[in-house]
């Protein structure tokens, strides 16, 4: 699999059960064009990775979902991947953990958005 679609099939992962998006959020939240989100769509619903049906809410938009084999391989991706960190965080003593955690959350604080006053 390509790193677009990963990262297509990822959009639609983190945004939660039922793992679906409209093209226009996963443009948003891939920051990248529509033609690209296009281009992604094409590869992946030729895959069986994901289905498109019209938006319910707007004449012209389209639902992007996460079939069951999408679904699937996205989650075995994420196991690798946490398995992977495992083992390279496994290297590091209590101390440098507690010290990397410590940065991470700092991290989390300064780019998580402040909602709107």
């Amino acid at each position: 699999m390509d790193e677009a679609t990963r990262a297509l099939l990822n959009t639609l992962r983190r945004s939660g059960p039922p793992y679906r998006l409209t093209t226009l959020q996963i443009a948003a939240r891939s920051l990248v064009t529509a033609g690209a989100i296009s281009q992604r769509l094409t590869r992946a619903e030729t895959a069986g990775l994901i289905t498109r049906a019209p938006a319910p809410a707007t004449r012209r938009g389209v639902m992007v979902s996460l079939t069951a084999e999408g679904h699937r391989l996205t989650e075995h991706v994420v196991r690798e991947l946490l398995a992977h960190e495992t083992t390279l965080t496994d290297r590091l003593s209590a101390e440098q953990r507690d010290a990397f955690t410590a940065v991470l959350a700092e991290l989390e604080t300064i780019l998580t958005p402040c909602p709107a006053s």
